[in-house]
């Protein structure tokens, strides 16, 4: 095809018949100062224990550092909008809240053979070389997403589109055809600061700036040590992910439900008794969450996050859930076990149990659980010296 904006027409057909919500283009140059933004984000340790975001950043700060000969890329995004203000679910404090995004199969897997599809069809249609990727590689989705006039990077630093708000998956596709790109989106955000405020750990350095060691989705996810004391009661029941900063962006209203039946939460998922999720062992785990992403974390720190959300549900009667995990293989489950059971049960229990299990616990972070001065942690029931 010798005039590669012909296409374009063809293209946005193809990406709707594969279930595609929004397609733009972008230059593969035209990521303002995003790359410099991330490059300072590592600088400053930011990201915490994502490892992979320092290797070979170079690749990450510009498309054409992952794959030189890129002359396009064609951004695709699927709605995942829940029709429903996920948040109402804290209430339910007996209950785990899950991450709208993780509800269902994971995306990654949904989206990827559509990709894959698009890319065959385009090669099959104009040539040229493609490579395809899903938030599994090192590209600047939310960056390109903006260039590309998807939307725009809101103050909460995920995409925000006019049509379908805060809740799009992202994929991208490299090509080497010369495909025109479109105009970048306005940031309509304006004097908004709905997401910043609603974000329970004070995640946000400033408008646009997200420091992850705070914020609860990196905590419950990507975090490999135990949940740091003064976060703890503020992470509620949030056992996987946070969408309280996605769910208060007002652009959410002009949003439809997402339509796409492959990405469906489950019903297991939408409110999981936390005394169940205390009980998984690993291969229930691994069944209950099955082709889902949470299944990529593993059970110890899913079930970390399942006794942080106990502790902080005020219910006594889950503290056996908790006192079971006192003898978990894990030390990362024993130790959010014991801050638990430290917010549940009364003094004189709490030191009885206490005086059972310290002389046996053989790990220094779980020791330190039982020992720690009570009063450090607001909320936490007083415990009489075991």
């Amino acid at each position: 095809m010798t005039d590669p904006s012909a296409l374009l027409p063809a293209l946005r057909d193809e990406a709707e018949k594969l279930s595609f919500d929004a397609v733009a283009i972008a230059a593969p140059d035209r990521i303002g100062e995003a790359g410099a933004r991330f490059e300072r984000f590592l600088a400053e340790g930011l990201h915490g224990d994502m490892d992979w975001l320092a290797d070979r950043p170079e690749r990450r700060t510009s498309p054409r550092g992952l794959w030189p000969e890129v002359r396009a890329v064609v951004m695709l995004g699927v709605n995942y909008g829940p029709g429903h203000d996920p948040r109402t679910l804290q209430a339910r404090r007996d209950r785990g809240a899950v991450s709208v995004y993780a509800r269902g199969d994971d995306y990654h897997e949904v989206i990827k053979p559509r990709l894959k599809a698009l890319a065959r069809w385009l090669v099959a249609t104009a040539g040229g070389d493609v490579k395809v990727f899903v938030d599994t590689a090192a590209v600047m989705e939310k960056p390109l997403a903006a260039a590309a006039g998807l939307g725009w990077q809101g103050k909460h630093t995920n995409l925000v589109s006019r049509e379908l708000g805060s809740w799009l998956f992202l994929g991208a596709l490299f090509t080497t055809l010369p495909l025109p790109p479109d105009a970048p989106a306005d940031d309509r955000c304006g004097s908004c600061r709905a997401c910043l405020d609603a974000c329970p750990t004070d995640a946000f350095v400033g408008p646009y700036r997200l420091d992850p060691r705070r914020c609860i989705s990196y905590l419950t996810i990507e975090h490999k040590g135990p949940i740091p004391g003064p976060l703890r009661e503020r992470m509620g029941n949030r056992i996987y992910g946070c969408d309280d900063c996605l769910a208060a962006c007002p652009w959410n209203k002009f949003s439809q439900l997402g339509r796409d039946a492959k990405l469906a939460a489950r019903e297991v998922l939408n409110a999981p008794a936390l005394a169940d999720l205390a009980a998984l062992d690993d291969a229930a785990f691994r069944e209950l969450f099955r082709k889902t992403a949470i299944k990529r974390t593993g059970r110890d720190r899913l079930v970390r996050n399942v006794m942080i959300a106990i502790g902080n549900s005020g219910d006594p009667a889950l503290a056996d859930a908790a006192t079971a995990r006192l003898a978990d293989a894990s030390p990362l489950v024993r130790g959010a076990a014991v801050w638990a059971l430290s917010r549940l049960l009364p003094a004189e229990k709490f030191a009885a149990l206490a005086a059972r299990h310290l002389a046996d616990e053989s790990d220094p972070q779980v020791r330190d659980e039982w020992t720690v001065d009570q009063a450090v942690i607001p909320g936490r029931r007083e415990a009489a010296n075991p």
